[in-house]
């Protein structure tokens, strides 16, 4: 399965976040995920599967527990697909940098205080 085909669902990207922060048992990311979107274990764990079998995601026992774990692997090389196109948004940003240094230079010297 293509990466952005794996990161196009909102669920495993909410994962990603989760696991990028810490490592986390099966039972830590269902809990979270099935608060905030609403979904089962089996959802859940069907989710894992695809992260695990992607490669975004690696798992090890743990007595009865399983704990995920991600993999930057796949990131990685979106990363560097990506990197062919950065020369069309980066001369963009650049000058919204240049925006955000003038804005917080013009809020020291209208706010002196520490």
């Amino acid at each position: 399965m293509h990466a952005f085909h794996v990161l196009r669902e909102p669920v495993r990207r909410r994962i990603l976040e989760l696991l990028a922060e810490s490592e986390h048992s099966s039972g830590q990311v269902t809990a979270v995920i099935a608060k905030e979107f609403g979904i089962t274990q089996p959802a859940v764990s069907m989710h894992l599967r695809v992260l695990r079998e992607s490669g975004f995601a690696t798992v090890r026992p743990e007595g009865a527990r399983r704990i995920y774990t991600m993999d930057g692997g796949p990131l990685a090389e979106m990363d560097a697909w990506l990197q062919q196109f950065r020369t069309f948004w980066d001369h963009r940003l650049n000058p919204l940098d240049t925006e955000i240094a003038r804005g917080r230079k013009r809020k020291k010297l209208e706010d002196p205080s520490p």
